[in-house]
């Protein structure tokens, strides 16, 4: 079976629960030949859809079983008629186990890549490391590797492109980039994460694992998803026959002073809009003319400092709250943070109210750590998720995961591939976020619509998947032209839907 990027099932595989996917089921009873010709043979019908009739195919193998594919391919690739060209690395190196095996039933010649003239060939396969290798390729690997690249020839890649690490997606010169990757089973972290993913495009096909392999070796350390409505869906709140605004709960949006306002405004119409029964905007003195001449459905209400919000906060039926668009990086915005914090509410924290304790995390996480009633969710960007959490690489799963457990609440690092981590290890990765949301003011609503839909009695985990999604699908559905603005207007096309 072979599934096209719209049916892709919800569960990713580290590379080392792949391994052990394969090691149990050759475990209970299935050949690991018979695997590696299952591999091999999606590799050679990808492969025959790539080539004109009576190609040439260069197949790359490496020395494990990313190489085995490649002997399988190549054989099957040589019986429908094409012409095919095996090279490896080190031909004179022997291989092991099922490797062996394949390479065994390739009857043809194994040239060296060295000595390979790339330039004649119509398609490349890189069967070389796909999983089996991390870190930066050196020697004879990464000149195989600048071969490949450097013969601008499509290159079709076996798992993963060589010198790529599927289980976080970081690259390191040299790596294959490729035009298209067959994969196996299951998808990998790396298959999802951008920018500059080189896997092209990918195609999964089913191999032979059982349902019971998987339940076994994806629920290990906390599940990874891809984020799609089946994680979420059964939990979306539905205004039921019998309900009223305020069964929907209410959302609270902190607003910053009279020249910043408008951040907070998106963020209370995307929570109106998800289904919020009541919004309002709580608002410092200054800015109360600029908020009542632009509300009007959005409730206003007046608030000075920390010991005001404490207030406001007061009434338990302000049930969730957003703050940090257009806050204000500094001192005033920490304690409007404390103060929401040792409300009952559930909490967003976005932008400012992140940033406002850059110098002191432990403050923050010692409130979030101490909060008894309400859930808190954070939403970093890429660039405040680095230096929030002084990490100078890309956010990836695994990192975000221990950010996740490390603060206590959930983390959604915002970018081209959004995660979303949960305190308890669960990790969705978002794909269906166009670049049209590259704009000023499409995180606001975000953070908005995830204070709507705690608000509306959601989980935290299922609330930021579910924002994150509906934002994607609604810039996705407006189309070229997208501001900030348009997001929320445009949620109740995508809404329906789920009717």
């Amino acid at each position: 079976m072979t599934y096209s990027h719209d049916a892709f099932p919800i569960e990713i595989l580290l590379p080392r629960q792949m391994a052990e996917a394969d090691r149990l089921t050759i475990e209970a009873g299935a050949p690991g030949i018979e695997l590696m010709e299952r591999a091999g043979a999606a590799v050679a019908h990808e492969a025959a859809d790539m080539l004109p009739d009576y190609g040439r195919v260069l197949v790359v193998c490496g020395p494990g079983n990313n190489g085995g594919d490649g002997y399988v391919a190549a054989r099957l690739l040589e019986q429908s008629a094409y012409r095919v060209t095996v090279a490896a690395l080190d031909p004179d190196k022997p291989l092991k186990g099922d490797a062996a095996l394949a390479a065994a039933r390739w009857n043809g010649a194994v040239t060296a890549m060295i000595e390979t003239n790339v330039a004649q060939f119509n398609l490349i396969i890189d069967a070389v490391f796909g999983t089996g290798i991390t870190g930066k390729l050196v020697g004879p690997a990464a000149d195989c590797i600048n071969m490949i690249n450097g013969a601008g020839i499509p290159v079709l890649a076996v798992d993963g492109p060589s010198g790529y690490d599927l289980a976080d997606g970081t690259t390191t010169e040299p790596f294959i980039r490729a035009a298209r990757t067959v994969t196996f089973f299951r998808l990998k972290p790396g298959h999802l994460l951008q920018p500059d993913n080189p896997c092209g495009e990918i195609k999964l096909h089913q191999i032979g694992i059982s349902p019971d392999v998987l339940r076994h070796v994806w629920n290990r350390d906390g599940t990874i998803s891809l984020n799609d409505p089946k994680v979420w869906r059964d939990g979306f709140p539905i205004p039921s026959a019998n309900g009223h605004k305020y069964t929907r709960g209410h959302a609270v949006v902190v607003s910053g002073k009279a020249s910043a306002t408008g951040a907070a405004r998106l963020g209370a119409r995307g929570a109106l809009r998800v289904g919020a029964g009541l919004v309002t905007v709580a608002s410092p003195p200054d800015a109360v003319l600029v908020n009542a001449a632009h509300l009007t459905a959005i409730m206003l209400q007046k608030f000075r400092g920390a010991e005001g919000l404490s207030d406001l906060l007061a009434d338990k039926r302000k049930n969730a709250v957003l703050i940090g668009p257009g806050a204000g990086v500094n001192d005033d915005t920490k304690a409007n943070v404390l103060m929401c914090l040792g409300s009952s509410a559930h909490v967003v924290l976005d932008a400012d109210a992140l940033m406002s304790f850059v110098d002191t995390q432990q403050e923050l996480y010692d409130a979030i750590s101490a909060k008894i009633y309400g859930a808190v969710v954070l939403t970093p960007h890429a660039g405040e998720f680095k230096r929030f959490f002084e990490d100078d690489g890309h956010d990836s799963p695994a990192k975000v995961r221990m950010q996740a457990r490390s603060m206590r609440c959930v983390v959604v690092a915002k970018g081209p591939s959004t995660i979303i981590g949960a305190p308890d290890g669960r990790i969705a990765i978002n794909t269906n976020a166009p670049p049209t949301l590259a704009t000023a003011g499409s995180g606001d609503v975000l953070a908005g619509f995830i204070t709507g839909l705690l608000a509306q009695g959601m989980s935290a985990f299922e609330a930021s998947c579910a924002a994150v999604w509906l934002h994607g699908a609604c810039a996705k559905a407006f189309g070229p032209g997208l501001i900030a603005e348009d997001l929320p207007e445009i949620l109740p096309q995508v809404l329906r839907t789920f009717d």
